[in-house]
């Protein structure tokens, strides 16, 4: 709790990945993803409830024995690969409050694929939205001048080059370039009212903390084998 507004965080975890089976019980540093959420969410003070939306009994279980609550199964019609994160929090908000017969002000998404985040960031996130009156604050990292999106390029049907933005040809140094922030999956915390009456994740009064450190959000084998690269390092501060 926070200023008197109880805070929900919610796991989503899906059973079907099509790029790794099971993604979101995985051992990274011989510890699931589902596992390392539940060991952030005991290390944040905020966090009233946590609860896993999956709809696998497995994850469900391995939320459980990580500490995290599994009240209710995501329904099939919110399971697919191509459901925004609107619709699972919006369920699991609604379902948890039933369960709970209780309100929660605040809502905080963690999801599994995010190993590298800390109790800290976390903290951080759901501070910046309750003392500065967001709607929503996303944690982000800065995106390196490489990759801006001005220096993007594009190849049509016929394998022709251009330039993604056509601003991109008056581009010299990277002095020219804004600097532009991309989302980095540690958190996103948003008040009730958010979700429920704006019907969204990134309110009108949208903030972004951003966050220091590396940061892989996990899609391929690629990103593990960083992430584990990484822990064995001793760069991350799970690893410590």
């Amino acid at each position: 709790m926070i200023q008197g507004q109880s805070v929900l965080a919610v796991v989503p975890a899906r059973g079907g990945s099509k790029g790794i089976p099971l993604k979101n019980l995985r051992k990274i540093g011989g510890k699931s993803l589902v596992a390392r959420v539940g060991e952030v969410v005991r290390s944040v003070p905020e966090i009233d409830r946590a609860v896993v939306s999956t709809d696998h009994l497995e994850i469900a279980q391995a939320a459980r024995e990580a500490g995290l609550g599994a009240p209710f199964m995501r329904p099939e019609a919110i399971s697919g690969d191509r459901i925004g994160d609107f619709d699972v929090l919006i369920h699991a908000l609604e379902a948890t409050e039933a369960a709970d017969g209780r309100r929660y002000d605040i809502v905080v998404m963690l999801q599994p694929t995010s190993p590298l985040r800390t109790s800290a960031d976390v903290s951080s996130t759901i501070r910046m939205l309750a003392e500065g009156g967001w709607d929503s604050v996303w944690t982000v990292s800065a995106t390196d001048s490489k990759s801006h999106p001005l220096k993007q390029l594009t190849l049509d049907e016929e394998g022709r080059l251009g330039y993604y933005d056509r601003r991109g040809a008056e581009i010299i140094a990277r002095q020219q370039l804004q600097p532009v922030y991309h989302r980095n999956g540690v958190a996103y915390a948003m008040t009730r009212s958010c979700l429920v009456e704006q019907r969204t994740i990134m309110g009108r009064k949208s903030g972004a903390l951003v966050t220091a450190g590396e940061h892989v959000s996990i899609d391929t084998e690629a990103d593990i084998a960083l992430i584990e690269w990484l822990l064995a390092r001793g760069t991350a501060e799970h690893a410590r």
